[in-house]
Order: structure tokens, then sequence, then C-alpha cells
């Protein structure tokens, strides 16, 4: 690796059974990280951070994107989600600013067929804090059954001079899901 990557963390989480009941099918959600240097660590504030997002966005994104797809092929994803998270002496705006541009969400979305933002979290946490990633449907913005959340942790990162980056898939929503989607609550209340 030729960018400052000091390591990738792989999660896989199948659940069987939710709320004490068995799941018509397993869900599968599948979470890579990557621990990399804040290429802006050291600096003091940074006028312009265009010159690092595309240095760094592309490359991270299709390091990331490839690594998930060997591990849940595009076809299979439904949901999907990003996170970023920076040391404890990091700027959040360091850690945004390497998942919050079209040159590292657009790998991803176009490799799985998403058709909608992928759902993120921007956090300060000290090393082997948790680390949220929110996920939603791909498509169907809307769809409450994929409202759902992964939570790793690296005990060793991030450092006070790197950044977290991660990405997040899952195979299908909630095993149960008994609420309205979004939409069905605008059509009711009048709001659509």
């Amino acid at each position: 690796m030729d960018f400052d990557i000091r390591k990738i963390s792989t999660f896989i989480e199948e659940t069987f059974v939710e709320g004490c009941k068995a799941a018509p099918k397993p869900v599968t959600m599948i979470v890579v990280a990557a621990v990399l240097r804040n290429p802006w660590a050291g600096q003091g504030f940074v006028e312009n951070l265009r010159p690092d997002i595309l240095r760094l966005a592309p490359r991270l994104g299709s390091e990331l994107t490839n690594r998930l797809i060997a591990l849940m092929p595009a076809e299979k994803i439904e949901a999907y989600g990003k996170a970023a998270a920076t040391g404890v002496n990091g700027e959040i705006e360091h850690a945004s600013a390497l998942i919050h541009t079209l040159r590292f969400g657009n790998l991803f979305r176009d490799a799985v067929g998403g058709t909608t933002y992928l759902e993120f979290t921007n956090t300060r946490i000290a090393p082997g804090a948790s680390i949220s990633v929110p996920m939603m449907h791909k498509s169907e913005n809307g769809r409450r059954s994929h409202f759902l959340t992964a939570n790793v942790q690296i005990c060793d990162g991030p450092a006070a001079d790197e950044i977290v980056v991660a990405i997040g898939a899952a195979d299908g929503g909630r095993p149960h899901a008994r609420i309205a989607d979004r939409f069905q609550d605008m059509a009711e209340m009048g709001l659509a």
C-alpha cells in the first residue's frame, strides 16, 4: 500500500435469531475499515483540504469497495453506509473530507447499483472506541426495515494522528421488520 494505511480491519456479523425468533433468512453485515495516517496531522489549520482529498479519496474508496465486494457480491447488497472517525486530537473535518466526496462514495455506490446517498457518521474518538456505521437501503432511502447500524471497534486506532474510514453493507434488512416505511407515514399524514 502506498498511501499511509497502517491496517485494514474487516468485521462480519451474521444474525440467525433476532428478538428470540429465528430469522426467515440470516442477515449478514460486513464492515471494512482502514486506519490511515491523517494527511493533515501536525499542520495546524489547513485552509485547502482538496489536494489531499483528490489524491486519497478515490484510492481509499476503491480499496475498501474491492475488499467488501470480495466478501459480499454486489448483487447481494441491499443496504450500505460509511463512517469516518478521527483520533482524539484530530479535526472532524479531516475525517469527513475523505468520505464526503463523490470521488469516494460513487465508487461504492456504482459497484453495488445504489441510487441514493450513502448513510454516514463522523465522530471524534479515542483509540478502541466503538465506531458506528449506519446503513440504509441502497435505493429506497425511506425503507426503515433497512435502517441498520454495524458497531465495530479497532483496539489500537485511531491514534491521535490517524483517521479511520469504514464502509459497510448488508444483504438484507432487519429480520422481523414491523414498522412502516417513511413514505407510508408521509402519505398518511398528507405530506407526500
